[in-house]
């Protein structure tokens, strides 16, 4: 007997949702509703004064707009403290986790980024402190705690972009589990969720490909089951422009102004290669043409016509 597909949409509601987020929800949505899976919506609010409730109910609100339905109810992040700290005193206990006290503005002074992007490998300044050292770094500060991880490769065999191998040590290092603030940090929330969740696919988008090696570490050393990954393109506008909260994308918000959902949903389809030109559609009416092996690897363009960015 087949194991049930269950699949996941996560937002970090540190924005309001632009047409980047809402197609990975939608490819999400689609992957797994087309197979008789379940889907799950995640509300990534770990941060709270980052994703103040003001933006968590837009989120849920603007995609309730657009006909998503989701299975069970929704799990917010900032409720799921205990659930990471069970995983945190796990890890702990195999001698792998260390605390650090170095300040972002120390590890940003001591190399340049890694491929040229804003990946920095933490270089193990804090991996040697002698119990003593701690104990006295302990009095002037509080520390972020990192798990140090082994000289070993890790392969995702993505579903749409292919193998993708990194090195732990050289992309990222040892990797922050909980922050100098107590905030547990994105790898150990995200895999805590998904195994306790059942999530069996990971959709979402290709720039978090290079961290999922660190995050199928996390898995292993926890027990955890991988699921099938597959990490779609960026969106961009049609003339070529990331569609990224910090890149001026356009809110659904100010979208739902003058589009209705299902031109929305069109638009988003189109961009896919779902549907060969921009027509309104209804996530019902996508489930008969989707086909996750048709989306290309390189980037997608909104239609010609619609608007995903602010004017400049």
């Amino acid at each position: 007997m087949s194991t049930p597909v269950v699949g996941r949409f996560a937002p970090t509601p540190s924005g309001f949702l632009h047409p980047g987020n809402l197609l990975c929800a939608m490819i999400a949505y689609l992957s797994v509703r087309t197979r008789g899976g379940r889907c799950l919506l995640r509300i990534e609010d770990l941060d709270r004064p980052r994703c103040p409730a003001s933006l968590v109910r837009q989120c849920i609100s603007d995609l309730n707009f657009l006909g998503f339905r989701w299975d069970g109810p929704i799990l917010y992040q900032s409720e799921r403290t205990s659930a990471y700290l069970a995983q945190f005193r796990r890890l702990r206990e195999t001698g792998q986790v260390y605390p650090c006290f170095c300040s972002r503005a120390q590890l940003h002074a001591s190399q340049a980024p890694n491929r040229g992007d804003t990946l920095y490998v933490y270089p193990g300044t804090c991996l040697t402190l002698t119990p003593t050292e701690i104990r006295q770094r302990m009095q002037e500060k509080d520390p972020a705690y990192r798990l140090h991880v082994p000289d070993i490769s890790i392969t995702v065999q993505d579903r749409i972009q292919g193998p993708f191998t990194a090195d732990l040590v050289r992309n990222p290092g040892d990797f922050i589990l909980r922050r100098a603030d107590g905030v547990f940090a994105y790898h150990l929330a995200v895999v805590t969720d998904d195994a306790e969740s059942g999530v069996t696919e990971v959709v979402r988008g290709c720039d978090i490909l290079t961290a999922t090696p660190s995050q199928i570490y996390l898995q292993q050393l926890l027990g955890f089951p991988t699921p099938v990954y597959a990490h779609i393109p960026l969106l961009v506008d049609a003339n070529g422009r990331r569609l990224a909260k910090r890149d001026q994308a356009v809110s659904l918000s100010a979208l739902s102004k003058v589009y209705r959902p299902d031109e929305i949903l069109g638009a988003l389809a189109a961009s896919a290669g779902l549907i060969p030109e921009w027509r309104p559609c209804t996530l019902e009416s996508l489930m008969p043409l989707f086909d996750l092996r048709r989306l290309p690897r390189t980037d997608l363009r909104l239609p010609e016509g619609f608007s995903g960015t602010s004017p400049v």
